[in-house]
């Protein structure tokens, strides 16, 4: 009986502990629904303060009517029919780690140190009031020193004119790295280019402050005050994402065929 008492304590604190895995697994499962909702939102939030749009005191639901989901091939360039494959099912980053939507990364390909590549991306279409496509938003990532960060950037019509970035998820430190959030910094994006004149990418955050004049402060962003590596970062995944294995052949194509509305 002294044997059966001592074990008692335990059987119940396994009981119990079983029981309390049982809520928080369910708890998670419930809100899963809930959390891939609140995802999507903050996406849709991010994508129009990239364009320079987003209101607070409207929905988020009505503010992304004017927003154009699509899809593009980043090797080709060329759109994605829908019944192909449809844009508000494709998650891009597990994409790039499934063996049919993704590939590996060479060393000398990954300037963004991404290891994987997803074969398809997302691209916003915002159009005006004559229907005509105003700019385009263009989702990017790439890491800096402690993470993966996420952003999405605005371009003009022109497709190299910056409207605006969101930079909306990532892990670097509070206070430096960080910085790549603070909106007064983002702001300094607004009206650089991401080409020169032979189609090479030129964009890019410097150390210090950004040229004031002459033709390369067209291309330059202020530097982030003691986040060297976080900085760098931003520039290499800036360099990947608008070169050839981003969506300069996406670009290129549009270019080629006169525009959006041409």
């Amino acid at each position: 009986m002294a044997e059966e008492s001592a074990l008692k304590p335990f059987y119940s604190v396994l009981v119990l502990a079983f029981a309390c895995s049982l809520l928080v697994a369910g708890a998670a499962v419930g809100l899963r629904p809930l959390q891939e909702s609140n995802r999507q939102l903050d996406q849709k939030k991010n994508i129009l303060r990239a364009a320079g749009i987003f209101k607070d005191d409207v929905s988020v639901a009505d503010q992304f009517k004017v927003v154009e989901t699509r899809l593009v091939e980043l090797a080709t360039g060329s759109f994605v029919a829908e019944e192909q494959l449809s844009p508000e099912e494709f998650n891009q980053t597990k994409a790039a780690f499934s063996d049919e939507l993704g590939r590996p990364l060479a060393k000398e390909e990954d300037l963004a140190r991404l290891s994987r590549l997803e074969k398809y991306s997302l691209v916003y279409l915002i159009a005006g009031d004559d229907n005509t496509i105003e700019q385009v938003i263009l989702p990017v990532r790439g890491k800096g020193l402690w993470s993966t960060m996420f952003a999405y950037v605005a371009l003009d019509a022109d497709l190299n004119t910056i409207r605006g970035v969101s930079f909306y998820a990532h892990g670097e430190t509070p206070g430096l790295g960080g910085e790549v959030e603070n909106a007064n910094w983002q702001k300094g994006w607004q009206g650089k280019k991401v080409y020169d004149q032979d189609r090479a990418v030129r964009l890019q955050v410097v150390k210090g402050s950004a040229e004031k004049s002459g033709e390369q402060a067209a291309y330059e962003i202020d530097g982030l005050s003691g986040a060297t590596m976080t900085a760098n970062g931003v520039s290499d995944l800036m360099q990947f994402w608008f070169g050839d294995h981003g969506f300069k052949p996406f670009i290129e194509r549009i270019k080629k065929e006169g525009g959006f509305n041409g």
